[in-house]
């Protein structure tokens, strides 16, 4: 029985990239979903940072859909390698 050591160094890159890049596509959805937060009140106590996203709810709405599709995409088709 032999390891193919360089076929496993490459799963083992792939694995790593596609983790990473599922968690970066969840937390953009989550930053587009920030998107929808309304605006601090006027009542807010002086010195509180009232910073609001650069994204309108619109946009971060689309944004948030088309990486949480886009991550859903990515487990789907993991889970369809490992079944088939």
């Amino acid at each position: 029985m032999t390891i193919s050591w360089g076929a496993l160094a490459l799963v083992a890159v792939v694995s790593l990239a596609v983790g990473v890049l599922v968690v970066v596509l969840v937390s953009l959805a989550l930053v587009g979903l920030s998107a929808r937060e309304p605006a601090a009140s006027a009542d807010a106590a002086e010195g509180t940072p009232t910073t609001r996203g650069r994204l309108s709810p619109a946009a971060g709405t689309a944004t948030a859909a088309v990486c949480l599709l886009g991550a859903a995409a990515i487990v789907l088709y993991g889970l369809f390698l490992i079944v088939f």
